[in-house]
């Protein structure tokens, strides 16, 4: 990783949204449902549903990493969990901001590959040690990313609960 950072500005997430969302619609691929990873994924969900008129959103919370650069061994899914039913015979787009290691998409992605139609994935960014080879992909990146909605720690801290960075 280099030492130099990625900086994604709000107005830059609007650019990226539109174009990732301009990619997906060129490919000529119709999402029945958009399938969020929380928490950098609802962002992204939110921004490619509006994009492609997918007014089906659903969320999947993963939790991966535990602060910059740090990881659990596996990412570990957290309840609720998305009801196979839910996810029947659907094509899913599963978003998320960035493809870094790649192993919360391949979690979710498998979750999703024996119960619907289709799936594919679309980030903001990818890096090249990813797992998982995204569907769609709006920049490539071996930098570590600012993203506007987590670059500054939370304004309150929860008892019992741990703090993510990322």
């Amino acid at each position: 990783m280099n030492d130099d950072r990625e900086n994604l500005t709000y107005e830059l997430f609007g650019t990226a949204m539109r174009e990732l969302a301009q990619a997906v619609a060129d490919d000529g691929y119709e999402p029945d449902m958009i399938l969020s990873i929380a928490r950098g994924g609802l962002f992204v969900a939110g921004g490619l549903g509006y994009a492609l008129d997918v007014k089906n959103l659903h969320v999947m919370n993963v939790e991966f990493y535990t602060g910059v650069g740090e990881t659990l061994d596996m990412p570990v899914m957290l309840p609720p969990v998305p009801s196979t039913v839910d996810l029947s015979r659907r094509k899913v787009l599963v978003a998320d901001d960035v493809a870094d290691t790649g192993k919360t998409l391949k979690l979710v992605y498998d979750f999703c590959h024996e119960h619907v139609a289709e799936v594919r994935s679309a980030v903001i960014y990818e890096k090249p040690r990813s797992l998982v080879k995204c569907d769609y992909v709006w920049k490539r990146t071996d930098r570590w990313i600012n993203f506007p909605w987590s670059v500054l720690p939370p304004v309150v801290h929860r008892e019992g609960r741990r703090v993510l960075d990322a």
